[in-house]
Order: structure tokens, then C-alpha cells, then sequence
């Protein structure tokens, strides 16, 4: 028997099979009482689609079932409405896996009901699955090839970002950029936990992202050759029990030391002003000694990824040139005076700008 693909026909709901290529994994449950709300008062306005199939049973007899093609959450509704037949349109002719597929892909982003995370996972099936190239993958949904890449490369991201992605809680855009740090897990977290906080824009996440990954490149360049650098970074960090990360310039350098919450900032101050001076004081010349920066002009800053998640943020107050005003005889008496106190003021934690 044949049947026209415009065609339709009520069935009975015990009689239809879901897609085993269904792309759509997630179903949000309020959304879907809504809908069987909806069914329940009008009715199934728009058919699902199915394939009719013929069942061997052992005894030699046949059964009639319907596989869906298209029309999951419908059916679902259907079935939370408490309906026992609903109209569907019956395909003719027998249905290839890729057809299958495809039609489902296509039937939900025709209608926008695939998130970002399912319509990733759909066209890295159809390219699996079946054997076929991003730009074929493309020309059968309607997309252009690179929507098509940089959809399946979304599924790179990390389990967390991607549940995120998947629940609403960040955007397309966001996810995209976040992919330019999956080579640095750690700062990638902190700035996905950022957006979250303080619901940052995409544009905001960018810049941050695009600093974090040249300032990577820069530091790679001479962290490969200064292997001293790298092992006095070890060293505060071990001291501190913080992230610290020493940042050189053509005029010397700095060193960031991070921390997470006001109390950690306590800690972290209580550490460098009485725990271990001495500890601190030869780190500080250590770096003198590895670089052209006199340790007196050194500039520790303390970052508070709260404040400024990504990027160094630096207050500092000029010191006023009161030469001007004095007398010779007085501003020799007063460098006397700084010199005599120089290594004395040279790690007190005032120096430390916040």
C-alpha cells in the first residue's frame, strides 16, 4: 500500500517509535507541560512525521508500527496530555539512515528547537556517522560551511562550559570565544565563572580572552629561555600558596600575585608582612639578580580576579617630588635619611600596591 507524503492519518501513540537518530537529547519539562497544556485545550495543531514499518512476529504474523522522523516533543506533549491518537503525515517509500537523520536535523532547525550543544552533536553525526564533509553537511541543512565547523567545534570545550552552554546559562558567542583558552584550562574556568557572576557580555568576554591568549605568547618567549624566572615563579607560588606569575618588560618587570576572596587577601598580606619576611625578601633578590630591574624598583601587584578576573589592574600613587621646595642643605638630609632606611623599606608590604 502506498502512501502519500501529504497525507494524514490518526495513529494510535502506542503504535510510534522514536527516532533512533533523534539529535534533540534534552527536553525542558516545563516547556513540555506547557505544550500537552496547550494539546489539551486545541489539539495537536501540527502533525508529526513518521515511516510506516511492517513487524515479522515469530509466528509468521505481522504488526504495523511508526517510526518518528520528526515530532519528538510533540509526541511527548501528546503523551502528558493524555491523548491516545494524534494526526501524523506518513512518509512513503523506505527511509535511509541519513534520510532519517537529516529529516530530524532539519525539521528542528526549521523550527529552532535544537540548542547550540544538540545541533553540535546532529552535524557531528551526519560527518561521522555517515562519512560525509562539513561543507556536505551544510548543504543538506541550509548553513554555510563554517557555521557547520565552528558548531562541531564547540564540543571541544570542557564538560562544565558545555552544560552551561546547554542550560542557557551562556550564549553561542561566549562559548566560541571561551575556545580560544582550552589551552589554558585555568584561566578558561576562572573567566567562565566570571560571566556567570557577573553576567558579562560577549564582547567583554573577547578582549579578556584575546589578552589572557597574547599575553601567553609573549610570556612563552622568554619563559623558555630563563629557566631561573620560571623556577623563582615556583618558588613564590609554593611560599605564598597562590598563583604568582612573574611578567617581564623591556624596563623590568612584575609580579601578579592572585587570590580569590577577601580572606584569602588577609591571609595572603598576614604571609608577606610577618610569616616569612625572610622568604620574601630573597625571592625579591633573586629577581633583582635575573633581571635588569633594580629590586628597589621591583613592582609586586596583588590581583583580585573578583575585581579584575583577567587582566592586571595596578593603582599606584606617585610620590611627590618635594626637592623642589626644599633647600639644598635639607634634601641632602633627607636622602641621608632614605638611604639609611632603604633595605628596611625595600620589603615592607606598603610597597605592595592593591
Amino acid at each position: 500500500m502506498a502512501y502519500e507524503s501529504n497525507s494524514i492519518f490518526w495513529v494510535e501513540l502506542e503504535k510510534i517509535v522514536p527516532n533512533p537518530y533523534q539529535p534533540r537529547r534534552e527536553f525542558d519539562e516545563s516547556k513540555l507541560k506547557e505544550l500537552a497544556e496547550s494539546i489539551r485545550m486545541y489539539g495537536l495543531l501540527q502533525p508529526v512525521t513518521v515511516i510506516r514499518k511492517e513487524i515479522s512476529l515469530e509466528d509468521g504474523a505481522f504488526k504495523t508500527e511508526y517510526e518518528l522522523i520528526a515530532g519528538e516533543r510533540r509526541l511527548r506533549a501528546s503523551k502528558i496530555a493524555g491523548l491516545t491518537q494524534i494526526p501524523v503525515i506518513i512518509r512513503t517509500g523506505e527511509e535511509s539512515d541519513l534520510m532519517k537523520l537529516e529529516l530530524a536535523i532539519i525539521e528542528n532547525l526549521q523550527r529552532e528547537d535544537l540548542n547550540a550543544v544538540d545541533r553540535a552533536k546532529a552535524f557531528k553525526q551526519l560527518a561521522e556517522q555517515f562519512k560525509i564533509s562539513h561543507a556536505d553537511v551544510a548543504k543538506k541543512v541550509g548553513r554555510s560551511r563554517e557555521y557547520v565547523s565552528n558548531s562541531i567545534r564547540l564540543l571541544l570545550l570542557p564538560d562544565t562550559i558545555i552544560n552551561g552552554l546547554s542550560n542557557g546559562d551562556i550564549s553561542d558567542g561566549h562559548a566560541r570565544t571561551l575556545l580560544m583558552l582550552n589551552d589554558r584550562p585555568e584561566e578558561q574556568d576562572v573567566v567562565f565563572r566570571e560571566i556567570l557572576l557577573k553576567k558579562l557580555s560577549v564582547r567583554e568576554v573577547e578582549r579578556i580572552s584575546r589578552k589572557i591568549a597574547t599575553d601567553k605568547v609573549r610570556k612563552q618567549t622568554w619563559k623558555d629561555t630563563d629557566p631561573e624566572l620560571i623556577a623563582i615563579e615556583k618558588q613564590f607560588t609554593e611560599s605564598l600558596g597562590t598563583r604568582v606569575q612573574i611578567a617581564k618588560t623591556d624596563y623590568g618587570g612584575k609580579v601578579t600575585i592572585d587570590y580569590f576572596s577577601a580572606e584569602d587577601l588577609q591571609k595572603l598580606l598576614a604571609t608577606l608582612a610577618k610569616k616569612h619576611p625572610e622568604a620574601v625578601a630573597a625571592s625579591v633578590a633573586d629577581i633583582a639578580a635575573a633581571t635588569p630591574l633594580m629590586a628597589s624598583e621591583a613592582e609586586p601587584v596583588i590581583q583580585s580576579p573578583e575585581d579584575a578576573p583577567i587582566e592586571s589592574r595596578e593603582w599606584r600613587e606617585e610620590p611627590e617630588d618635594k626637592g623642589m621646595y626644599q633647600t639644598p642643605e635639607a634634601r641632602e638630609e633627607e636622602l641621608a635619611k632614605e638611604e639609611e632606611s632603604e633595605d628596611e623599606e625595600l620589603y615592607s608590604i606598603k610597597n605592595f600596591s592593591l
